[in-house]
């Protein structure tokens, strides 16, 4: 049972979808990965969190904080290029029955979360994890320094 002083179902969307991204980095922190948040893709996009293992495994968690999110965002498949699982991460009450089954899904609010499935794996090339770890540690480094802004590419 989480622990939930507020229902989600009163907060503004980017309100849940702030709690709901914590929630996720401090699972990961748990799974000993780095996150970081929002990120630019060489394709484009914006990744809600991209996480770093101990062994350099990437894993791409896209937040919805709603089903009008989820329905009107139909651009997740293309995270699957950069990562090696992709998941879905979603507050408590979201039907869970809407997530594709080839996607793994997180449940979470801001003080906890569980991995209720596991996607499967796909490795990335060794060209587009180093990459992908050489912009993760150059983003991180930039955030931590305060010197740069929204404007690194992970390739």
């Amino acid at each position: 049972m989480f622990l939930y002083p507020d229902p989600m179902n009163t907060q503004t969307r980017p309100e849940i979808t702030a709690e709901v991204t914590d929630g996720v980095c401090r699972l990961l922190y748990h799974h000993q990965m780095s996150c970081l948040t929002e990120l630019r893709l060489g394709n484009g996009r914006r990744l809600d969190v991209l996480a770093l293992g101990t062994k350099g495994e990437l894993w791409a968690v896209e937040v919805k904080s709603s089903v009008a999110d989820f329905k009107t965002d139909q651009k997740w498949e293309s995270y699957v290029e950069y990562c090696d699982k992709l998941f879905f991460a979603v507050p408590m009450d979201f039907p869970k029955e809407l997530i594709p089954e080839s996607v793994g899904l997180i449940v979470a609010d801001r003080f906890e979360a569980a991995i209720l499935r596991m996607p499967e794996e796909q490795k990335l090339s060794a060209a587009r994890r180093k990459k992908l770890l050489i912009s993760f540690g150059q983003t991180a480094a930039g955030r931590l320094g305060n010197t740069i802004g929204d404007n690194v590419f992970m390739p």
